[in-house]
């Protein structure tokens, strides 16, 4: 009998984020059949004390799943480190997991999706992960399709996959220069994850994500993704559940029929719309320019911070 699954979701100190992860997560076909575990990081410092105790609070209260299991740390990990960590910790007890943060908010299809991918792909050695998130693009894409690589808005892996995750970035960047694979990486350029990948070597970002991404790019491994996101990122948008101005929870309803197994290979065409999307031609004219601004006033925030 086909085991659902585990899920571990990664918390800090979002109280109205996490109770709308948790909510639409609970409201899943498969949540009364899924083991949850918690894991809670503790306060960066005295004023952060407040806000994760109120998250922890709200924690003891959650219902509607198999199981709950929540795991405060005394101290504060940072994210990477608490992710890595739990990640592995769940791998090697279940061989497979499910994992969300505190600002993703899940179609009711997301755990049916996820858990069915897990099955069709365990055997598959060149398939490192399920993704739940696709970027809004306009063009139509298939059902479901191959990305080179690994990512990190609500996604699934198995332990022979995880195994393959590196921890150092620098080991990671300068085996993709020496194999001069830097930019199929950047998707053709159109994207600089190179730039991501130096910048959490030198510690100024702590990016758990690049470094997965990198470790799966170089064991030439492949993620699943769906035509139609089935999970929408509220961490940047202040708790609204819109994508492109779109409202995800009236547009992702569909449920995706996993019927066959995709080949396991990327489709350029399908890249070509990715590209096309991180070069923002089909963006609009003020999202343009608004990112344009942030490119240049990143190197003065880092320079200040």
């Amino acid at each position: 009998m086909k085991m659902n699954a585990p899920i571990a979701l990664f918390v800090y100190n979002r109280l109205t984020n996490t109770k709308e992860t948790v909510n639409a997560l609970s409201k899943n076909m498969l949540a009364k059949e899924s083991d949850l575990t918690i894991f809670s990081d503790g306060p960066k410092a005295d004023k952060d004390i407040e806000k994760v105790n109120e998250v922890r609070n709200y924690l003891k209260t959650i219902t509607g799943f198999k199981s709950i299991t929540i795991i405060e740390s005394a101290v504060n990990k940072g994210l990477a480190a608490s992710i890595i960590s739990g990640v592995t910790e769940i791998v090697n007890k279940y061989t497979r997991i499910i994992v969300l943060e505190d600002d993703l908010v899940t179609s009711p299809y997301f755990l049916t999706y996820m858990n069915d991918a897990l099955e069709m792909y365990e055997n598959e050695e060149k398939v490192a992960s399920i993704h739940g998130f696709i970027y809004p693009v306009k063009k139509e894409l298939p059902e479901t399709f191959f990305i080179k690589g690994a990512d990190c808005w609500g996604w699934a892996t198995w332990k022979r996959a995880w195994d393959l995750f590196e921890s150092d970035g620098l080991k990671l960047l300068n085996e993709l220069k020496n194999r001069k694979l830097t930019k199929e990486f950047n998707f053709n350029n159109s994207y600089s994850y190179t730039d991501m990948l130096e910048r959490q070597i030198k510690g100024k970002n702590n990016s758990w994500a690049i470094r997965w991404y990198a470790s799966a790019f170089l064991n030439d491994c492949y993620t699943l993704y769906p035509g139609k996101s089935l999970v929408a990122n509220i961490g940047m948008n202040e708790g609204t559940h819109c994508v492109n101005g779109e409202n995800f929870l009236d547009i992702y309803q569909e449920q995706i029929q996993l019927t066959k197994i995709s080949p396991i290979q990327p489709d350029k065409k399908h890249i070509k719309i990715i590209e096309s999307y991180f070069r923002q031609d089909d963006k609009p004219l003020y999202i343009r320019l608004l990112n344009r601004l942030k490119n240049i006033l990143r190197p003065l925030y880092h320079f200040f911070k």
